[in-house]
């Protein structure tokens, strides 16, 4: 059975596609992010499903990816931050290798830019941000075998702490 070498989860902002695309470079293996595999099995980007098809829509075509992804990848992975809260992928992911990018909410608020298209933030980006955050951390923590703290560091500090933790 293949597996990924690692996977990489975390709330908007964590940094799990930049932090995730370093860390299969320096381990030289493949690198898969779910987000932009839904986008190019539905042939346009995340916020355009949510607004045209429904976050229930996006959810299906997400779960796929994500199984297909654990299921062939032997690379590293990269999920969309709330990926996680589907019992499905939660039992996808038991006994693998999942990195936690652990992020507060002012390093993920500033990160994802309130002002900018994230579906799940439309309204209230800062209450709903925060609301994600504290419903999704439990999960995160629960799910991870390895967590890497990601505030006021460089994407490849913390791409060259993961491959680290992975050799040893």
């Amino acid at each position: 059975m293949t597996a990924p070498v690692a996977v990489l989860i975390g709330p908007p902002g964590a940094g799990k596609s930049t932090v995730g695309a370093l860390l299969a470079a320096r381990l030289k293996v493949a690198f898969t992010d779910t987000d932009a595999e839904v986008e190019a099995t539905a042939g346009k980007p995340v916020s355009d499903i949510f607004i045209e098809d429904g976050e229930p829509a996006f959810r299906e075509l997400e779960r796929a990816a994500v199984a297909r992804a654990l299921a062939d990848s032997d690379g590293v992975v990269a999920l969309g931050g709330g990926a996680v809260l589907d019992p499905e992928t939660q039992r996808l992911l038991a006994g693998r290798t999942v990195v936690y990018l652990e992020t507060g909410f002012a390093a993920a608020a500033r990160r994802v830019g309130l002002g900018q298209a994230r579906p799940l933030l439309i309204g209230n980006p800062r209450a709903t941000l925060k609301a994600l955050l504290d419903a999704r951390l439990p999960v995160y923590e629960s799910l991870a075998t390895i967590t890497v703290g990601t505030d006021d560091r460089e994407a490849g500090q913390i791409a060259d702490e993961i491959a680290a933790r992975l050799a040893g």
